[in-house]
């Protein structure tokens, strides 16, 4: 073992220091032959041969001939080793399989099942079933398209593709047990040999069906919590949070506040106490709600929020430019028209309203008490704003904005729009100028009131200026070129004209 080298004893009790051997001298070994057992330089094993009855038993043509079987015996020796090395090898894989918390399955190259770990065997419902062929996993297996509820085509399922050099991640394979039905997530890959050809592919997978319905019901709680925000917006509106800077209403706290230039709309239906006598309280309500549900897109399409209700009249904030709530307005009077137009078809009478409109620093936030708070804005520009309002009654116009609304627009010459005249307005220590907006008159009073308009903007410049009588024969011109002008029929009411 230590020379590695044939050792024969042609004469074992005459050899030198073989001959005070005790083995040998019981034994009367009369020939000896011990040859090592070696295969790619290592020592495998030895042979150990005697004969008791001749001498030289061991010529050398014998010797040539053991040390080839020996160099076989050497090579079946190690082939048995590595063999019972991988046996061991592939017993102690197929234990960590089995302990794995996932399902482990691997199919050849041909596409048939080769190995199913044990908590494959329980998630798929059966293990290893000899002699199927690739086309008859899905059916054997029961495994569906959870996306469609079909069943797999077997060349379709992740681990038949992942034999076309594919890696997939997927969801959307689901068992079907009976009247159990068990989702799973899945991974499969190829394996390859030393020379990059699939040689397997193996298939891991979980059952993901309690994070199903952790994902059912926590989308469940999402859309109730929506629903709920939603149901919250009707009563306090989205941009109001996020004037206060407020993710949710939750955050609101009573006295949050803050300062912002606005522009506040304030629309009122004419004569609605006059309506509302002839209506029963249900029938107030349901014209009411029929009106103002008509209203409301003109508001929102143009990026304002309704403020609040007070019975039949709006009041509405517009936090970006003053143009979006003169749009605002002109939309809510050409709604009108088509609403009246209903209102006609089902034999009712016709309805106007006034809007008026002013833009200026208000405060936006929550007053209240303890346990019951509201939003509010806080302002002498809202005030000014409903006043103007009231003034549509007394000029015969649909739309009045202020000054600062005015001088806020973008572009004034976009709009059909003029100024009727500078007032003092109750609550109000200085006088306002008001601009009357005319986009929504009836064609030919708004052709009227456009082709007078220079000589209408100069009698308003005289009449300032306390020339009255070259004010009133500019009013009377343009009331004989346009009849419908109320606002220049008033002007004449003023004063007298010859």
């Amino acid at each position: 073992m230590r020379t590695q080298e044939n050792i024969v004893l042609s004469d074992a009790l005459q050899e030198g220091q073989f001959i005070d051997d005790p083995y040998i001298i019981a034994t009367q070994s009369k020939s000896i032959l011990c040859t090592p057992l070696i295969n790619q330089g290592k020592l495998r094993g030895i042979i150990y041969l005697e004969n008791n009855l001749t001498t030289e038993a061991f010529t050398s043509k014998r010797v040539e001939l053991l040390n080839i079987l020996s160099a076989q015996a050497a090579i079946s020796i190690n082939n048995s080793r590595l063999y019972a090395q991988v046996r061991e090898n592939e017993s102690r894989l197929a234990q960590f399989l089995d302990a794995m918390p996932v399902g482990v399955v691997i199919i050849d190259a041909s596409g048939r099942p080769y190995y199913f770990n044990q908590v494959g065997k329980e998630l798929l419902g059966k293990g290893l079933i000899p002699n199927i062929t690739p086309e008859q996993i899905a059916s054997t297996y029961q495994l569906y398209q959870t996306s469609t509820g079909q069943q797999y085509q077997s060349h379709e399922l992740p681990i038949t593709r992942a034999l076309q050099g594919e890696s997939m991640k997927t969801e959307d394979v689901e068992v079907r047990q009976g009247d159990k039905v068990i989702p799973l997530e899945n991974f499969s890959t190829p394996v390859y040999d030393e020379q990059g050809k699939i040689i397997y592919a193996i298939g891991s997978f979980i059952d993901i069906t309690e994070r199903k319905k952790a994902e059912a019901d926590r989308q469940r709680f999402t859309n109730e919590l929506f629903e709920l925000n939603k149901a919250y917006e009707r009563f306090v509106p989205n941009q109001f949070l996020q004037l206060l800077d407020k993710e949710s209403i939750v955050d609101v706290e009573l006295g949050d506040q803050v300062q912002l230039e606005m522009s506040v709309l304030f629309s009122d239906v004419r004569n609605f106490t006059t309506m509302s006598e002839a209506m029963t309280p249900d029938e107030n309500f349901r014209f009411i709600n029929s009106f103002l549900s008509r209203m409301e897109p003109a508001i929102l399409e143009n990026q304002g929020f309704i403020d609040k209700y007070i019975g039949d009249a709006i009041m509405a904030l517009f936090s970006g430019n003053a143009d979006n709530a003169v749009k605002a307005g002109i939309s809510m009077l050409k709604r009108l028209t088509k609403y009246n137009q209903e209102r006609a078809n089902s034999g009712d009478p016709p309805i106007g309203i006034g809007v008026g409109i002013n833009t200026g620093l208000l405060m936006l936030g929550t007053v209240g008490g303890e346990n019951r708070m509201d939003g509010t804005v806080i302002s002498d520009a809202v005030n000014l704003a409903a006043r103007v309002e009231s003034l549509t009654k007394n000029y015969g116009a649909s739309l009045l904005i202020t000054e600062q609304t005015f001088s806020r627009l973008k572009q004034p010459s976009d709009y059909a729009i003029r100024s009727i005249d500078t007032v003092k307005v109750k609550g109000k220590s200085q006088q306002v100028t008001v601009y009357e907006v005319f986009d929504t008159d009836p064609p030919a009073v708004k052709e009227g009131k456009l082709k007078t308009l220079p000589k209408f903007t100069e009698a308003i410049s005289l009449y300032n200026s306390g020339q009255s009588l070259e004010a009133g024969r500019l009013f009377a011109e343009c009331l004989k070129m346009n009849p419908s002008d109320r606002v220049a029929q008033i002007y004449l009411q003023r004063f007298f004209v010859p």
